[in-house]
């Protein structure tokens, strides 16, 4: 057993974030422990082609343990956090551990939010974890297999109506996901049904799709989504999700499937440090990620509000996730070796990606854009290097190719018990 250096340093969060921090402090004198309450890392981005059944779950997340076989000044916890006691210095989890930290560093993420209806979870899941995107496939693949069944015209109609609820990168990368899945991959399955008359529906509250691009590529973006058939609707705000399909004000979709892809909120950490959370429940940092009076607590990620050096606000996404955590753990290694460490992090703006299906993908890299073919290119090799490990690069990219071949999607299984309509032949 190793001996325990001085400087006691605890993760919680193995998402981006997390885990660059625990990488630049793999030189470092200090034990690292990292905790998660899933025993994998997931890449996020790609989740919505696992709840399509483009890929399967194992190629888009790996063992935390796996990872990090050859660190040895870090361990891995599979725990879930229940509270911080600043004034001691420990993390609680769950099961009643409690441990010890000379700096921690908070990366725990976001969820889904509702904005005050979270009775609609249970109707429109959203799309954050790998048992999401696993039940959405299910909800989807179930909906063909009633649609066959069923003997109603007016039901087959709502089977086979999907909407995805928010126009940002992921409401726009699962529309177009949703609409090859039924026009192209399973066009030829059936007998009774047409799976490419399904009804694909996007809903967005704002006037136009992908609100954080310049316009013309949000234009490009709809207009690509209408040309493989999906219904976009813009400045329709929800009022009711319920097992019949959507409200918006007076007019009412029905629908078998409904995704969330409209907001998001911070995990309860500013609960946990018994602080003033900011917009949406994020965390306030200062110039260097720690927070004001706490300088050795640190927050990374889409947890947190952060501006950087020249008082630009930082976004939640895995480029600045992955930034921030290096730039922390880079920090704690010069504090723990009695180095002088960068006093304010500065974030680099990587652009902006969003692909609306095969062919077609929309890239902002500043002053330049790319869409159509190179986009899809451009953003299919920027996803498959941010990727874990030789083997899931090597997998994911075969797969890619062979989707787009071929339009099939091999990951089409169902798992749970099937429901049966009770008009079922």
């Amino acid at each position: 057993m190793m001996a325990s250096p001085a400087f006691r340093v605890v993760i919680l969060g193995a998402g981006f974030g997390g885990m660059e921090a625990a990488r630049a402090l793999r030189q470092a004198p200090v034990e690292v422990t990292l905790v998660d309450r899933h025993n994998h890392h997931l890449f996020q981005p790609l989740l919505y082609q696992v709840a399509t059944a483009a890929l399967s779950p194992g190629d888009i997340a790996w063992p935390i343990r796996n990872i990090f076989r050859h660190q040895r000044n870090l361990s891995v916890l599979m725990a879930e956090v229940a509270g911080i006691d600043t004034a001691a210095r420990q993390v609680r989890t769950a099961d009643g551990m409690r441990l010890p930290y000379d700096a921690l560093v908070v990366a725990t993420g976001a969820t889904h939010s509702y904005f005050g209806h979270d009775e609609w979870a249970a109707f429109a899941p959203g799309l954050k974890t790998l048992d999401d995107a696993t039940a959405i496939r299910r909800r989807l693949l179930i909906a063909f297999e009633q649609a066959e069944l069923t003997m109603s015209a007016a039901e087959r109609q709502r089977l086979l109506t999907f909407v995805v609820i928010g126009a940002g990168p992921t409401g726009v990368e699962l529309a177009g996901a949703m609409a090859e899945l039924a026009r192209d991959a399973m066009s030829r399955e059936f007998r009774r049904i047409k799976p490419e008359m399904a009804r694909i529906i996007l809903l967005e509250a704002g006037d136009r799709v992908l609100s954080t691009f310049p316009e013309d590529l949000g234009e490009t973006a709809r207009r690509s989504l209408e040309a493989k058939g999906v219904q976009v609707l813009t400045g329709r705000k929800v009022t009711r999700c319920d097992e019949t399909g959507v409200t918006c004000g007076e007019e009412h979709i029905p629908a078998s499937t409904l995704v969330w892809a409209a907001g998001v909120v911070a995990s309860p950490a500013a609960e946990w440090l018994g602080v003033e959370p900011g917009r949406a429940g994020r965390l306030q940092v200062g110039p260097d990620l720690s927070l004001p009076g706490m300088p050795e607590v640190f927050a990374v990620g889409d947890l947190v509000q952060a501006k950087d050096a020249d008082g630009t606000p930082v976004p939640g996404t895995a480029p600045a996730a992955k930034q921030m955590g290096r730039f922390v753990g880079r920090l704690l290694a010069a504090r723990a070796a009695g180095r002088t460490a960068m006093a304010a992090f500065r974030y680099r703006h990587q652009g902006e990606l969003a692909t609306i299906g095969r062919r077609s993908a929309v890239v902002a890299l500043g002053r330049l854009k790319l869409t159509g073919l190179i986009g899809w290119w451009f953003w299919g090799i920027a996803h498959v290097y941010f990727l874990v490990g030789f083997r899931s690069r090597v997998v994911v990219s075969f797969q890619w190719l062979w989707s787009y071949l071929t339009f099939q999607r091999g990951a089409r299984l169902i798992t749970g018990p099937a429901r049966r309509k009770p008009d079922a032949a």
